[in-house]
């Protein structure tokens, strides 16, 4: 135990819930790391963790390397149990940003979304730190037409997104009209091919005597959209839109939005969108989105119960239309915020919540950062009961000197259960307590 406490005098730990550290410029990288105790599901463990990012110009690299050891110096089995675990040591190597011309990020997708959102919005392929996936964003734009991807997991089957879009008139004179000019049509095909996707029942095994889910094949999401810059400057800009989409062998949905963007010239920068959404029975929108890990499949092999996405499919019956709206504010660099919130009309428990702050001003003492993301709210005076459909984190903590943070973190996630053969069957709930030292030391480059 000596050793090992004298082993973490020289390695340090922190999560690192975005992409980039919020107080760094595109041009600089960093190197840090910390230490501490984590209390995961109520057991101790020694816990540290470095986390060196590299940014150049548009490319960036970002290390994640994390080990938790019990109170006999045993390592957590579930941090390296599989191939991918080892791979996602490289948490992303990144080119370019979303909505620049050409976009590229390798390793783990925080929140990948292609279009206007229907289809796949917010999706997360690595909600669970224990079954890290390294999955592929690629985006380009070549003026008059481009396309979006992602790929949730390369070592397995899994999502596969493509949306494709032109804008038409820019191959014609029409193309100097105002506002109509910019008229953009995309098409989008979403599918996950896990191979238990599609489960909404399960069988007996005569050999076992156990139940076994009953695969149905991909599920897959069909759609096309409009797409309207209606005022479009660098202080200001409006656009509207249409999405249609339908779910094959399930239903389909429709829904039309608007969206304001202010760039306050560095000083308070504001987004608003909002959609009404027209839905018929079952559909779910922006199906793949960020629980939809978690989601796709918690399976009971000894009574055969099946809760997943598809069987939601198969209930979603009357649920009305719907409305969605999000906010994101930013004020001189040093208050982030964003929220959105989604709710059907007549289905009782169908509310979603998303929830990011970010409060951490580069010369000030204190850091104070959360996120939160909650599905299947039914009243809402139970937004904030975290329960088995919640993934929340939330860092306070105080900087004695600028590069040394001392932080208090708590994290409501997820760990796997697994069957005889190894596949994840279900997901349920893990809990992390930990009081942290971290040190960050910025790279100029």
């Amino acid at each position: 135990m000596k050793k090992m406490l004298l082993l973490m005098l020289f390695v340090f730990l922190t999560n690192n819930f975005f992409a980039q550290h919020p107080n760094l410029k595109d041009k600089e990288g960093y190197v840090g790391g910390g230490l501490g105790m984590s209390w995961i599901d109520g057991d101790p463990y020694y816990s540290f963790r470095i986390f060196p990012e590299f940014s150049f110009s548009k490319i960036g690299l970002g290390l994640d390397l994390r080990l938790d050891f019990d109170k006999s110096g045993s390592l957590r089995k579930e941090n390296y149990n599989e191939f991918s675990d080892y791979l996602s040591i490289i948490r992303y190597l990144r080119y370019g940003f979303k909505g620049d011309p050409v976009y590229a990020r390798l390793g783990a997708l925080d929140y990948a979304t292609l279009g206007h959102g229907s289809i796949v919005y917010l999706y997360n392929n690595s909600t669970s730190f224990d079954t890290r996936k390294v999955g592929l964003e690629l985006d380009v734009d070549f003026n008059k037409f481009g396309f979006e991807t992602v790929y949730g997991n390369f070592l397995q089957s899994g999502l596969l997104g493509f949306r494709g879009y032109i804008r038409p008139l820019q191959f014609t004179a029409l193309s100097k009209i105002p506002v109509l000019g910019n008229l953009e049509v995309g098409a989008t095909v979403a599918t996950d091919m896990d191979k238990r996707s599609n489960v909404t029942s399960s069988v007996i095994n005569a050999n076992t005597g156990q139940f076994d889910p009953v695969e149905n094949g991909s599920m897959t999401i069909y759609g096309f959209d409009l797409g309207l810059p209606i005022v479009k400057t660098g202080a200001f800009n409006w656009d509207i839109y249409f999405d249609y989409s339908k779910i094959a062998d399930y239903g389909s949905g429709s829904a039309a939005g608007t969206k304001l963007a202010l760039n306050g010239l560095g000083l308070l920068t504001a987004s608003l969108k909002f959609e009404k959404r027209f839905n018929n029975d079952q559909y779910i929108p922006s199906y793949f989105n960020s629980l939809y890990e978690i989601e796709r499949l918690n399976f009971n092999p000894v009574d055969g119960n099946v809760q997943s996405k598809a069987s939601l499919l198969l209930a979603a019956t009357n649920i009305g239309n719907g409305n969605y709206g999000e906010l994101q504010i930013g004020l001189l660099g040093l208050l982030n915020i964003l929220g959105s919130y989604q709710r059907l009309d007549k289905a009782p428990n169908s509310g979603i919540l998303h929830l990011s702050a970010d409060i951490s001003p580069k010369q000030a003492p204190f850091v104070a950062r959360a996120g939160y993301d909650k599905a299947g709210i039914g009243n809402e005076s139970a937004i904030f009961k975290v329960d088995d459909r919640t993934f929340m984190f939330a860092e306070f903590g105080y900087k004695p000197m600028s590069y040394l943070l001392v932080s208090f973190v708590y994290t409501w996630t997820f760990t796997p259960m697994r069957d005889a053969d190894d596949n994840v069957i279900s997901y349920v709930p893990q809990k992390k307590v930990e009081p942290r030292i971290s040190f960050i030391y910025p790279l100029g480059m």
